[in-house]
């Protein structure tokens, strides 16, 4: 199983220096890929529910010139409120700045509220997040008809579709090369990917997320979920850590707790 670090990005005093530290140390811990949060314009202060204050693509870029060897991705990027000519530029982008490590991890949204803030459409927020992925499938492939598309993959960009209603596992069937659910335990990501499944038979990665923010109870928790979740046939686990002061810390304690799961070829 890859381990894979959520990083905070929900504190708008905190410097993006911090976020530099944090990457290199999971670098250096042995975690897989590093996810950052999006939101453009919430409803209400960023924190726990809202994270994105740095702007997730920009701050990848910025984050792979001190990295060598951690994926870098959005997890998630609010895909219908932009637009998917601009994000496929932009991604393309940061996989070659980053020697062909990123990977674009795409949800449809969930706050009408925000959704209104931007002037983007929320009720057909579903058909339009569909439509984008063709569009960036088409460009990432070379096969858009409507003009020149560069810089030119050298290698494949993922996609993970994050998500768990019946719509998202159906577009990660069909759209994505991994999927990632979020609040599921082993029984929820057992159906979900068993869902996932019978949708298509693609090969499509699939793993899920979870925190542990601190305290002895949480942290016993969090161990057997992942124990749970890895005996379920998680590929890949993602922790949000809370907070950035003591994330270093959580992050390398976490990933000794359960070393015996982690794939090492994965970081």
């Amino acid at each position: 199983m890859e381990l894979q670090a959520v990083l905070p990005d929900e504190s708008a005093e905190m410097p993006p220096e911090r976020l530099v530290e944090i990457a290199v140390a999971a670098e250096e811990v042995g975690y897989g890929t590093a996810w950052l949060p999006d939101h453009l314009l919430p409803p209400a202060a960023f924190g726990t529910t809202y994270g994105g204050v740095y702007e997730p693509l920009v701050t990848l870029a910025y984050l792979a010139a001190q990295t060598s060897r951690i994926r870098l991705g959005t997890s998630v990027l609010v895909l219908p409120m932009r637009n998917p000519y601009a994000v496929a530029k932009q991604a393309a982008t940061l996989h070659r700045l980053s020697g062909e490590r990123a990977i674009l991890g795409i949800g449809a949204g969930w706050d009408a509220a925000e959704f209104a803030a931007v002037g983007a459409g929320f009720r057909d927020r579903g058909r339009r997040t569909d439509e984008g992925l063709a569009v960036l499938r088409a460009l990432f492939a070379g096969e858009h008809p409507g003009g020149v598309f560069e810089p030119r993959l050298r290698a494949p960009l993922p996609i993970m579709v994050g998500g768990t209603s019946d719509r998202a596992l159906r577009r990660a069937a069909l759209l994505g090369d991994e999927w990632q659910g979020v609040g599921l335990d082993a029984s929820g990501f057992t159906q979900a990917v068993s869902r996932l499944r019978e949708l298509s038979d693609r090969p499509v990665r699939v793993g899920t997320r979870l925190e542990w923010a601190g305290g002895e109870a949480e942290f016993a928790r969090a161990v057997r979920s992942a124990h749970d979740l890895a005996a379920a046939g998680a590929e890949t686990l993602a922790v949000w850590f809370g907070p950035e002061q003591g994330s270093e810390q959580r992050l390398t304690r976490f990933h000794s707790a359960i070393a015996d799961l982690v794939d090492s070829s994965s970081g």
